[in-house]
């Protein structure tokens, strides 16, 4: 029967690998749970991550979803943040000011005669970034990019 099971775990891990979360950083669970969903694809991915220790593996070599010099990419940080802060982001968005925004602003490397001018896009796009109530963090990074791609003055903040 655990020779069955196991069987089964590896031939189900190439499906399981086109779906991974950004939010619980880069390694192999990460790659297994690409694209799923949920406080169980998380905690799963996150455990895999840390059970296997193949993070370090992953930033050395620049493979499992790792940036390729050794430091996670920029993506990555605006991933992680705003994952672990996406309620307290949607509160600022729609305010247009605040701690979490600015972090965000300076992860997208927007210098200090830009953050009004930033906050004040993401406020005006907020319905368009926060389009449902089940958006994910990769949507609200996706609206914020496309947003700010379209903007003259903010453009060059997501070449």
């Amino acid at each position: 029967m655990k020779k069955m099971l196991c069987a089964a775990a590896i031939c189900l891990l190439p499906f399981a690998a086109a779906h991974a979360d950004p939010d619980i950083g880069c390694g192999l669970g990460t790659q297994l749970f690409k694209g799923q969903s949920g406080l169980a694809a998380k905690v799963l991915g996150a455990t895999t991550n840390g059970t296997f220790g193949n993070q370090t593996f992953g930033i050395s070599s620049g493979t499992l979803g790792c940036g390729k010099d050794g430091v996670v990419t920029a993506d990555a940080r605006r991933s992680m943040f705003a994952g672990a802060n996406l309620d307290q982001l949607a509160a600022e968005m729609a305010a247009g000011e605040g701690e979490a925004l600015d972090t965000l602003a300076s992860l997208y490397n927007v210098g200090a005669a830009d953050r009004a001018a930033f906050n004040a896009l993401a406020q005006r796009e907020y319905a368009a970034i926060f389009s449902r109530s089940d958006v994910t963090t990769a949507d609200v990074l996706a609206g914020l990019d496309r947003a700010l791609a379209r903007d003259a003055r903010l453009a060059r903040y997501v070449a």
